[in-house]
């Protein structure tokens, strides 16, 4: 059975996520201190549904990345399953889930100048155009009833046109 996606609006979340976000921020700062923390996603887009995500972008030298991995699991995070997962990127879930209550909290562990900062340039795409703000959220709409497989590759499909990159 097909779960429908919840939509929050964003007076409904994103000062929550703000809050959650600089929280989850000085943690992670404190971790790496040599790292650079982004807020992305939904969350981090005025006017943006969201699915209820908080997503963090943390860059680190390419060098360095490894270690930061196995430094923030040591911390008690954990590597997202089924996510993907190579040497300048991976996804990783706090030790805490409560630490944001009704937000699911991820962060991107990213080596800077890497392919995966596209996190940080699509936000920026969407905080500089309100017409790109409003398509978007007419796909999450158009997809709530969907297959969540059917909204991710909708979601791929629009990142990658908005971002004027080829999709495979």
């Amino acid at each position: 059975m097909l779960g429908r996606m919840k939509l929050l609006h964003p007076e409904a979340y994103q000062a929550a996520a703000e809050a959650a976000f600089r929280m989850e921020a000085s943690r992670l700062q404190a971790l790496l201190p040599e790292a650079h923390i982004e807020h992305v996603g939904s969350s981090a887009v005025p006017g943006l549904l969201s699915k209820g995500d908080l997503d963090l972008c943390v860059l680190v030298a390419p060098d360095a990345h490894a270690s930061a991995v196995q430094s923030l699991v040591q911390a008690g995070y954990a590597i997202k399953p089924d996510t993907l997962r190579t040497p300048e990127l991976c996804m990783l879930l706090p030790p805490e889930p409560g630490a944001a209550p009704g937000l699911d909290l991820a962060v991107q562990l990213v080596a800077r100048g890497s392919r995966f900062e596209f996190f940080l340039h699509f936000r920026d795409a969407l905080r500089a155009d309100l017409a790109l703000v409003a398509r978007y959220n007419e796909l999450k709409r158009a997809h709530e009833q969907a297959d969540p497989a059917r909204y991710r590759e909708a979601k791929a499909q629009f990142v990658a046109e908005v971002l004027g990159l080829p999709r495979s």
